[in-house]
């Protein structure tokens, strides 16, 4: 099982960016976009539970980034608007077979290896 992340990038602030996250091996149940700051700890940005139909997100990002998922693809995606300098941060995504959506860092087992995003002001 394998989580591959992409779509990290320098950009402007106010400019978007698209990460992609794709499961090899399995599909899951629930997934997860978490962020981690330079010199910050891992922090949780957003879920999405197995039909898409529920969603959490930080407050700190709600409004800006919208967590969205292709279950034909097993791909879980995260529309990022605009950016602000305090979005930068190597993001991971993450994924669990159970299908609620949770927000913790240590209720998902598996783990894409994180694509930085660097938002300029």
């Amino acid at each position: 099982v394998q989580l591959q992340a992409c779509g990290g990038g320098l950009v402007q602030a106010g400019g978007s960016l698209r990460l992609s996250c794709a499961a090899s091996g399995r599909s899951f149940g629930s997934y997860g976009w978490f962020r981690q700051p330079p010199g910050k700890e891992r922090e949780f940005v957003a879920a999405i539970n197995w039909s898409g139909g529920s969603t959490v997100y930080a407050d700190s990002v709600k409004g800006r980034f919208t967590i969205s998922r292709d279950n034909a693809k097993n791909t879980v995606y995260l529309q990022m608007n605009s950016l602000k300098p305090e979005d930068t941060a190597v993001y991971y995504c993450a994924a669990r077979y159970g299908r609620e959506v949770l927000i913790t860092v240590y209720q998902y087992a598996y783990w894409g290896q994180g694509t930085v995003v660097t938002v300029s002001s």
